[in-house]
């Protein structure tokens, strides 16, 4: 579905769509032959969620701007976890996200509480550092392949957290990037096709002009 909506095919959106209320509907039915729950429970429950969650919009709440309605949520979400017998903000952060995902959400509970940097600067001086140390580790003469994998995860977190102050979300940045790489790659295989080539047989040069031609190309457009 996520690709689908990056790629902005609403054909092949509306079928994921189906696929996901199928994934609904058929664990509802599970429930409800089980006693548990039914689908107008399900409904109920994230009714219920949201105006729990936005008083502002659903009650008597004012939140006089964005940064108001960000705090309030997380008090909200906060009393939610106590209730859970959740102690940490970062208890309720499931394994399962994408790690750039994943990564925002933890930083972002962990500034709401206050462990964040307030200025750009301190964010970007631990990126560099972080490539430091990743170019230490990979310029030794033995490399410690964990290390090394454990300082390019760092570089990675800082990244994110970059990201994240710019008001950037990474995950999303990514997959465009993705996108954008994938979609100028294909243009240099095409046009070195119809030069009568073979990718395997163009030299790296010849491939980076081309690269070079392809972005000028979308550069007019």
């Amino acid at each position: 579905m996520l690709d689908a909506i990056a790629r902005e095919d609403f054909d092949d959106l509306r079928g994921e769509l189906g696929d996901l209320l199928f994934q609904v509907v058929f664990y509802a039915q599970m429930a409800q032959e089980e006693g548990r729950f039914d689908f107008n429970d399900i409904c109920a429950a994230i009714s219920d969620k949201l105006e729990r969650r936005h008083p502002h919009i659903f009650g008597e709440a004012t939140a006089g701007s964005s940064s108001e309605v960000l705090a309030r949520w997380e008090q909200i979400k906060s009393a939610e976890r106590a209730e859970k017998s959740q102690h940490s903000a970062l208890d309720d952060i499931p394994h399962s996200l994408p790690a750039l995902m994943r990564a925002h959400k933890i930083q972002k509970r962990c500034s709401a509480v206050g462990f964040d940097w307030t200025s750009l600067g301190p964010v970007l001086d631990k990126v560099h550092e972080e490539i430091d140390e990743v170019m230490h580790e990979a310029q030794q003469a033995v490399v410690d392949e964990a290390k090394l994998e454990e300082e390019v995860g760092d570089l990675l977190f800082a990244t994110v957290n970059l990201s994240r102050h710019l008001g950037v979300k990474a995950e999303v940045a990514l997959q465009k990037a993705n996108l954008k790489f994938e979609r100028r790659f294909r243009e240099v295989e095409r046009i070195v096709a119809a030069r009568g080539l073979e990718m395997t047989g163009v030299d790296l040069d010849t491939m980076e002009r081309v690269w070079q031609e392809v972005k000028r190309q979308e550069t007019d457009l």
